[in-house]
């Protein structure tokens, strides 16, 4: 009998990057009784992704733009599929290669319980040593000796404060990650607006399933915002954290100071420890651009975990994906 297996990605004015993921995709090699289903989800595209996508043998599904939400589209993309487990990618995030698919597969091996299997990113060539460095070592943190990695919560845990999770032991990414389709059945993703791969985990763990990191299931997936935007994009993200966690970095400036200083010094040393020799010029620019990068990631930290006590009309500018201050489901 065949195994049917399902790559889901949501998509938007995706189709300048999206080709060399769906590329990839139908690039993986699997044992020859399984069969890949692609599968997409496209809201509100104006430039041929659907197109796009279609050219490539996916079945698209076309909702309006104000009917997305992160854990709604990705709950209706498993309601679409056909496959026992389904890999959601994002639109830019490229398997790294062609045993991908199979090795966030041999995932669900590792337990019987497994109901979440994901990998890492690795950073594009070009990313900033600021970018580099953060995916890098995040995930190599997981599992410093590359082995898989397997989390799950005893039954006398699994009333604990969501608090007391916050970090790497329910850490799930659905830009990169595998959901079996008999435990999304008892656990489906929450209608959120973000985070929801988060509380997915949270909650899958919490009713029994246990969870694998796979380091070699890899895909590239990195982005480089203006300052700007990367202060968005932490306020999205803090204000998530905030939300799921209760989590809020502190406002003592000694502490964020400190943290600054060490995180422009990380920068430094990796760039020199993969053979940039840098000169005075560089080394100067380097630690410009980084205190830089590291202050405006800061600032957005600081202002997403505390959005609920900003104006409306705040919120609204501060958000990267135009995210309101409508509570969440």
């Amino acid at each position: 009998m065949t195994a049917r297996v399902t790559v889901a990605i949501p998509t938007r004015n995706g189709a300048g990057v999206l080709e060399q993921t769906l590329a990839a995709v139908r690039g993986q090699k699997l044992e020859p009784s399984d069969s890949i289903e692609l599968l997409a989800c496209d809201s509100g595209s104006l430039d041929g992704t659907a197109a796009l996508a279609r050219s490539y043998g996916a079945e698209v599904i076309e909702i309006p733009p104000d009917c997305f939400s992160h854990g709604g589209t990705r709950n209706l993309l498993m309601e679409r599929s056909q496959g026992a487990h389904v890999a959601f990618l994002t639109q830019d995030a490229v398997p790294a290669d062609d045993r991908w698919l199979a090795r966030l597969l041999d995932g669900f091996a590792l337990r019987d319980d497994v109901g979440l299997v994901f990998g890492p990113y690795r950073p594009r060539p070009d990313a900033s040593p600021m970018v580099a460095r953060e995916l890098t070592e995040w995930f190599r943190s997981f599992s410093p000796d590359g082995s898989p990695r397997i989390d799950w919560l005893d039954l006398c845990e699994r009333e604990a404060s969501t608090r007391s999770l916050f970090g790497r032991r329910a850490f799930f990414t659905d830009a990169n990650g595998a959901v079996s389709r008999a435990a999304w059945q008892v656990v489906p993703f929450r209608a959120v607006a973000y985070a929801e791969d988060h509380v997915l985990a949270l909650d899958m763990m919490r009713a029994g399933y246990a969870k694998a990191y796979v380091p070699e299931a890899a895909v590239i997936h990195s982005h480089d915002y203006s300052g700007w935007n990367w202060l968005r994009r932490s306020f999205d993200e803090y204000r998530a954290l905030s939300e799921v966690y209760g989590f809020a970095p502190a406002l003592r400036l000694r502490e964020i100071a400190l943290n600054l200083w060490g995180l422009i010094g990380a920068d430094w040393r990796w760039s020199h420890a993969r053979g940039r020799r840098l000169g005075p010029r560089e080394s100067v620019a380097l630690l410009v651009r980084s205190a830089h990068h590291h202050g405006m990631r800061s600032a957005g930290a600081l202002l997403g975990a505390r959005a609920d006590r900003l104006p409306a009309a705040a919120v609204r500018t501060l958000s990267l994906e135009g995210r309101g201050n409508r509570a969440r489901t």
